[in-house]
């Protein structure tokens, strides 16, 4: 088995529901069984700030996926959500990325791990570190190291 962290995040509809939601439809992908998921946060929109508050999250998976099969299923989810993508940073009704997968560093087209922003945004590093508190990112070192230089960020634990 592999352990594959997922942010997840959306801020149109009904967004805590629809992470819930969510978290439901990752229990159900094949080869994966969710392992921990965290508390949902409010935070605030990156790049476009014209928009409503997020709803962000992180899951822990074990699977058996590889890292391009799983990012598929994500990209599958969300579009079952009705996600779609007109611009970067825009409001979208679900987001889900890989963050980390194992401690595998990549860099594909497709797919970059671990995620290259993960440790600059208080709504990945929050929830990360709420499951996760003593994970070490690669070459970065302990998460918690990180915590403070995000703590201004707006990221509020429902």
């Amino acid at each position: 088995m592999n352990l594959a962290y997922v942010a997840l995040g959306a801020n149109l509809g009904d967004p805590a529901s629809t992470v819930r939601a969510a978290f439901g439809a990752l229990a159900n992908l094949p080869e994966s069984r969710v392992v921990h998921c965290s508390s949902l946060y409010r935070t605030a929109p990156v790049g476009i700030t014209e928009q409503p508050d997020f709803i962000n999250a992180v899951a822990a998976l074990e699977t058996t996926l590889a890292p391009e099969a799983l990012l598929d299923a994500l990209l599958d989810l969300e579009q079952r959500f009705g996600r779609i993508r007109a611009e970067r940073n825009g409001p979208r009704t679900l987001d889900l990325d890989v963050l980390l997968y194992n401690d595998l560093e990549i860099d594909l087209p497709r797919l970059t791990l671990p995620h290259p922003r993960l440790h600059l945004r208080a709504f990945v590093l929050q929830p990360l570190a709420e499951i996760a508190p003593k994970l070490q990112l690669p070459r970065r070192g302990p998460i918690s190291a990180w915590l403070p230089a995000v703590a201004n960020q707006g990221c509020t634990r429902l």
